[in-house]
């Protein structure tokens, strides 16, 4: 009887695309893939490491399927993703009970690891983690009329708080051809909302063409037929050119979107992250995305408490943050990670300060978004059906202004039988702790 395997997948998209592939092979290899990791033979948890808060939230992971081994429910643990590839030696000591931990160069040989796997003895598969595989099939784990595709992996921004740099390597674009190949094979799949990640994608192609080529692959993604929503994530300010633009306002299955990671505005701030611009020039940017993208929904990451700022900065940040006021924004208590230049620098600010600034940002936003909000009722939107809430007893969808997994929902009543991936149109009616409410128009 083929062994049982289930995948818990954590952190961003980027890293559940790594998932998806290590499915692809495990089934080739003829294991079973269980959707409950509960209910198998070996779970394979697929970890982040980025920053403290996900760290603990992968231990915390590990240690309920270690307590299903010890009970006997299961019968093996892997530890996979980027906690494994950064702190493999310390996991296999600190972490008693695991069966293998697997760095990332190691994941396209996931199959035999397991295959291998004997007893209680604990074994680290690692591999330079350049090899890990960037093409390749994949089992889908997202619903079913969207999927993420990762256009490059690893990051060479080198900003001074980051660790991606350090697990996932530095920045390498994968081919434009094998891009499109594999987004034809989604389409093919019946995917209709296609979602572009990698850590910078405003980046692509540098490094193999010479040239950032994301305008020319976006416009090559918008042939193809069967998509009707492109989104772009994670695009760095300073690489968003005029010709960048041009392309996303023309291109009508581009959903006007950004994903904007700004982290300050301040300019000494930014300088000493490793970040380019200032508050001025951020603003600029700001404006001409809403001159000549009508309508654009704009997104972005802040963080507070980075070493040494200070209270003026900080102030300043509060005050372009209500200047902005962007559509969609999370903030961050920095996070003294380990090995990072940041994590050395001077004036570290405690963790509870750290917290109050990032509480006072999103304070601040929940205001913000009110009032945009606010101002959707009346409006008739485009959504894709999502699903059902059994509690609240309506349907629930998102608009091509809300992100999946990320941004908030519209909810509607309807007698009609929807299916899933659905598009329809709904009338905004009112608002809802940052949730739409609606009616679908027939």
């Amino acid at each position: 009887m083929a062994v049982k395997v289930g995948m818990v997948s954590l952190g961003c998209p980027k890293n559940q695309i790594d998932a998806e592939k290590m499915m692809f092979s495990l089934r080739e290899r003829g294991f079973k893939l269980i959707h409950d990791a509960a209910l198998a033979d070996i779970a394979v948890i697929n970890t982040c490491g980025f920053i403290q808060s996900a760290k603990e939230e992968a231990i915390e992971t590990i240690l309920e399927f270690l307590e299903l081994k010890k009970e006997g429910r299961i019968k093996g643990v892997v530890c996979t993703g980027c906690l494994a590839e950064r702190y493999k030696e310390e996991i296999m000591s600190e972490l008693p009970g695991l069966d293998a931990v697997v760095t990332l160069g190691k994941n396209g040989e996931l199959a035999e690891i397991i295959e291998n796997i004997a007893g209680d003895e604990c074994r680290v598969y690692s591999a330079d983690k350049y090899n890990l595989p960037l093409e390749g099939g994949r089992i889908l784990s997202t619903q079913p009329f969207y999927a993420y595709l990762k256009i490059a992996e690893g990051c060479s921004n080198c900003c001074t708080y980051c660790a991606i740099p350090a697990i996932r390597g530095k920045f390498r674009s994968r081919k434009m051809e094998d891009v499109l190949d594999e987004a034809r094979a989604l389409a093919e799949k019946g995917i209709t909302e296609l979602v572009v990640v990698a850590q910078d994608t405003s980046r692509y192609g540098e490094d193999i063409y010479g040239e950032s080529r994301i305008a020319e692959l976006l416009t090559e993604l918008c042939r193809i037929d069967g998509f009707k929503w492109i989104r772009t994530l994670y695009m760095y300010p300073e690489r968003i050119t005029d010709k960048l633009i041009d392309v996303i306002a023309r291109e009508e299955k581009l959903v006007k979107y950004l994903d904007i990671p700004i982290q300050h505005c301040n300019a000494d701030v930014l300088k000493r992250m490793n970040r380019k611009g200032d508050r001025e020039s951020l603003r600029a940017l700001m404006t001409k995305l809403r001159e000549r993208i009508p309508g654009v929904t704009l997104r972005t990451t802040l963080i507070t408490g980075f070493p040494g700022e200070t209270e003026e900065q900080f102030g300043e940040l509060s005050e372009f943050v209500n200047e902005m006021k962007f559509d969609r924004l999370g903030c961050f208590a920095y996070s003294q990670e380990e090995g990072t230049p940041a994590a050395d620098f001077p004036d570290q600010i405690d963790d509870e300060e750290k917290e109050r600034r990032a509480d006072v940002i999103m304070e601040q936003q929940m205001f913000i978004n009110d009032e945009l909000d606010q101002q959707k009722v009346g409006q008739t939107v485009e959504i894709v059906v999502e699903g059902f809430d059994r509690y609240a007893e309506c349907c629930f969808g998102r608009s091509a202004a809300d992100a999946p997994e990320i941004d908030g929902k519209i909810f509607f009543n309807t007698k009609k039988k929807l299916t899933v991936g659905e598009y329809l149109k709904v009338k905004i009616e009112d608002v809802l702790d940052c949730d739409l409410l609606g009616s679908i128009v027939e």
